[in-house]
């Protein structure tokens, strides 16, 4: 009785389905190359690297209003890679750090006074950066060097990035997100392997089958040691961190997966399908089990996606330099 009385709510959830409603970003005439998009809780804002653009776009998610910030790298309209300007970007220690693909860098920006003040060169093409707070370091994935970089802020004004080392990773890195509870950070090969490595050593401390051809987005419910895992070929995964990393869960999705991304409020894991133009909604049970609710509309090559803490999802549009933000009114997953 219990099942059925799931599958029905599922089945209504998925009928009540909201429309997603664009959001227009500066610059966005002509298109923009998206690829990394992350909800900051720290700053309370979506950031938004908005690729040739030049700019760095913060989204409030109570007033969506846009906050620019310029000075990055900028191209000509009509690109709809992602191998331009700045395409990935986090926060931490009063900062904002974001790359800039152009230039092979690393930026530092000041919150407080909204602009760049310090730049770190890289050894290789950017592709994701993440701030690890306890060790007020600067993570750079660089899979042409198949390596992360590394640097540590120093506590100057200005600031300044100092790097330190490498940490290599074979067929990879794809994809980062830091777990702070377990002292862990998680990449992927490009292919069916996920790595775990520990941040204070730089060491590479487990690796994982994840169950995928091409794996690509990673997404992590901290709280409960679910690391989840977007395929390319259409389908998630969910791993569980804790037991070296089991599989839990699985579902298939829209095809052409890159970036996805998780709502610890809603236990709802976001996965958009690029080549079908679809975002699909999972629900996480407790035991890491997974559960399609249903199936949004989006724009062709909409790979990625983010989700603040108030139950939406900014799914990337890259063909009209836009976001299509989502408002999910599927019951939370218990």
């Amino acid at each position: 009785m219990k099942i059925a009385f799931a599958l029905i709510l599922a089945a209504l959830g998925a009928t009540a389905a909201s429309t997603p409603t664009p959001l227009p970003l500066p610059g966005g005439e002509g298109g923009i190359g998206f690829d990394d998009l992350l909800f900051s809780p720290g700053l309370h804002q979506v950031l938004v690297p908005s690729g040739r653009t030049g700019r760095l776009n913060l989204v409030d998610p109570k007033t969506r209003a846009i906050d620019s910030i310029p000075g990055f790298s900028e191209s000509p309209a009509g690109g709809k890679g992602h191998g331009a300007g700045t395409t990935s970007a986090d926060s931490g220690g009063g900062f904002i750090f974001a790359t800039d693909r152009n230039l092979g860098v690393v930026n530092v920006v000041d919150m407080a006074k909204k602009q760049l003040v310090a730049t770190a060169r890289l050894g290789g093409g950017p592709d994701y950066v993440r701030w690890v707070e306890p060790l007020r370091e600067v993570w750079v994935t660089e899979p042409g060097r198949k390596v992360i970089e590394v640097f540590h802020l120093e506590a100057s004004n200005p600031p300044k990035l100092v790097a330190t080392g490498t940490i290599e990773l074979p067929d990879g890195p794809e994809s980062l997100v830091v777990d702070l509870t377990r002292g862990r950070a998680y990449t992927h090969s490009w292919h069916d392997t996920t790595f775990a490595v520990e941040l204070r050593s730089h060491r590479v401390v487990a690796r994982w089958a994840n169950g995928c051809e091409g794996a690509r987005g990673i997404a992590l419910d901290e709280k409960r040691g679910f690391l989840f895992v977007g395929c390319d070929e259409g389908r998630a995964v969910a791993l569980d961190v804790a037991h070296d990393g089991k599989q839990l869960g699985s579902v298939k999705t829209g095809k052409g997966v890159d970036i996805v991304a998780y709502s610890p409020r809603l236990s709802h894991l976001y996965v958009p399908g690029g080549d079908e133009a679809t975002l699909t909604v999972v629900g996480v049970g407790g035991r890491g089990q997974l559960t399609v609710l249903g199936n949004v509309p989006t724009a062709p090559d909409a790979h990625c996606v983010a989700a603040d803490d108030a139950g939406n999802a900014y799914v990337c549009d890259p063909q009209h330099g836009q976001l299509l933000v989502f408002n999910d009114n599927f019951p939370a997953t218990r």
